[in-house]
């Protein structure tokens, strides 16, 4: 049963997880897009949508908060300054995951990652 397990643990350890997530966060903020695999996909999803919803706030405290996931200051105003004025009239759902067949290698079901319009 999986009762009160509310992420996946991606085959890492906790500091290594949340390093690959958040640079996998970096990216999409960047590029607007990431390709990975679908478990990945989802869990970088939460971890985006929480910081969009935060950045929507603009005010200093909810850049401190940002800057502690996203260490980029640049990066960081390009999304309080372009991406969440995007989505000021949306409650929620700024990315979303569409899977883009499997990886040659091992199989692996891919997806990518993406901000919505």
């Amino acid at each position: 049963m999986r009762h009160r397990n509310d992420h996946r643990k991606l085959g890492r350890p906790a500091d290594q997880r949340m390093a690959m997530l958040l640079s996998q966060v970096d990216a999409l903020f960047r590029h607007n897009r990431v390709k990975t695999t679908v478990q990945k996909a989802k869990e970088t999803q939460r971890i985006a949508e929480r910081l969009i919803t935060t950045a929507r706030r603009g005010d200093l405290h909810a850049r401190r908060r940002v800057l502690r996931k996203v260490r980029d200051r640049e990066l960081v105003a390009h999304l309080f300054e372009e991406i969440a004025p995007r989505y000021a009239d949306r409650d929620g759902g700024y990315t979303r995951v569409i899977r883009a067949g499997r990886r040659a290698g091992d199989n692996a079901q891919m997806a990518i990652l993406e901000l919505t319009d």
